[in-house]
């Protein structure tokens, strides 16, 4: 089991309570949890992150990913495992986390726009209660 150097929910339980609540977006958002998973998991590979790594391919094995896809993970560009939408995800995904670099280029943003509303479900505007 990864032991992680500190807890931030401990540490830092105000601080954390943002990124709750940008989890409990995600999981509302309508996305599937699996590209979820799969977005986490290569944007923690990038980021070099072995506790969050371990997380959230754990996390992915529990919404049903293959073994296969996540050892191919890191080289989705040239496995033909993954759809087109899932593509489009993970070219995002690295663009973003790489912005420095990539400048998230037009080409990465229309492929997205293809597969993904620009507007997501959770910033939908509600719907006043019926009376």
């Amino acid at each position: 089991m990864m032991k992680a150097r500190l807890n931030p929910y401990r540490a830092a339980p105000d601080a954390m309570k943002p990124m709750a609540a940008l989890d409990a977006a995600i999981k509302g958002s309508g996305l599937e949890p699996s590209l979820v998973e799969l977005v986490r998991t290569r944007a923690s590979q990038i980021n070099g992150c072995a506790y969050c790594i371990h997380m959230h391919t754990r996390d992915a094995r529990a919404q049903g990913e293959t073994e296969e896809r996540l050892y191919l993970l890191a080289a989705w560009h040239e496995s033909p495992l993954y759809s087109e939408r899932e593509r489009a995800a993970l070219a995002w995904t690295e663009s973003v986390t790489l912005v420095a670099q990539t400048h998230v280029p037009d080409d990465v943003y229309a492929e997205v726009r293809r597969h993904f509303t620009e507007r997501p479900v959770w910033c939908a505007p509600r719907m006043p209660a019926s009376r």
